[in-house]
């Protein structure tokens, strides 16, 4: 059975995340350890203990949610003889994706999405923004509504996450103007996010830029599992091209509607989810109705699934 490994990207985060992994592996500790010696913050703390502010700071969550993601992978690979013909991750994800294929190592993955965090809210430079999901309509009919609503300020579908479930982003005029058009065409629901910035859009564009340069800086080896990109749902095993895939990513949709299809017509008949709560495996199934999806949050997931998945 073809088998997808993916991951969650920034708002799956908790109180408390990861803490079994953690204390049942020395390794997870060290990593924490270092980070923190590293880049001067108390990641570890804020995980495990809070405050909830904190753990809702870009710079925190990114960082956090990737920890969670690979510790939560390797018991699983450590305890599993499943392997993955694909990978794939929702924005921030593809980050953990790309350690689970090998094209960066945990640490520099890490320190990269710090700096991407701190960078996507640094880049906005003040201005009024907005991001909210659009929920019940199909994404065809979103992409017009922003188009429709470009009048009053930038917006753009900007996560195309099911069928009927897309985020967009932009100004805050922009963005409030086309939730109400949505309104109006029968959305059922408009739910406003709470987030550091218009993610995705070219707003944060300066983002990109430093995040390249930082990428430049570190060592992106070729892949021993194809990543799916969100910036264009296709395979790559090449980390000087997905380097390239990342930077972009920034200022352009997170197309993971397009990612599932692209594994399911591939063959994949399987998901396993690593990471915090259970974010894309219901993604997954409302793209993919005949998958199997599992997923892996707490230490006991890892057995329970290993005991379905072989």
């Amino acid at each position: 059975m073809k088998t997808a490994f993916v991951f969650p990207g920034q708002g799956a985060q908790y109180i408390g995340m990861a803490a079994d992994f953690i204390q049942s592996d020395p390794n997870n500790l060290q990593v924490l350890d270092r980070f923190d010696l590293a880049h001067k913050t108390n990641l570890k703390q804020v995980m495990l203990e809070g405050p909830e502010d904190s753990l809702k700071q870009t710079s925190y969550t990114q960082p956090a949610i990737l920890l969670h993601s690979i510790a939560a992978y390797n018991r699983f690979r450590a305890n599993s003889k499943v392997e993955a013909d694909f990978v794939a991750g929702h924005s921030l994800g593809e980050f953990s994706a790309m350690v689970a294929s090998g094209i960066l190592s945990l640490a520099d993955a890490m320190h990269l999405v710090h700096k991407r965090g701190e960078y996507m809210i640094k880049a906005n430079a003040g201005v009024p923004f907005a991001m909210s999901a659009i929920i019940g309509l199909e994404a065809a009919v979103v992409v017009d509504i922003c188009s429709e609503a470009a009048e009053k300020g930038l917006v753009q579908a900007v996560n195309f996450n099911t069928p009927i479930q897309t985020v967009i982003s932009g100004t805050a005029e922009g963005v409030a103007a086309a939730g109400e058009i949505a309104k109006a065409k029968g959305a059922k629901r408009v739910l406003p996010l709470v987030v550091g910035g218009p993610f995705h859009t070219p707003l944060i564009a300066q983002a990109s830029l430093w995040l390249y340069d930082e990428m430049k800086t570190l060592p992106f080896v070729n892949g021993n599992i194809p990543v799916v990109s969100n910036l264009d749902a296709l395979p790559c095993t090449d980390g000087n091209l997905q380097r390239e895939k990342l930077a972009k990513q920034i200022v352009s949709p997170v197309r993971w509607v397009q990612c599932v299809e692209y594994m399911v017509n591939s063959g994949v008949q399987r998901f396993i989810e690593f990471g915090p709560q259970k974010v894309l495996s219901g993604m997954i199934k409302n793209i993919a109705k005949d998958v199997e999806v599992f997923s892996i949050d707490k230490f006991d997931d890892v057995d329970a699934v290993v005991s379905v998945t072989g």
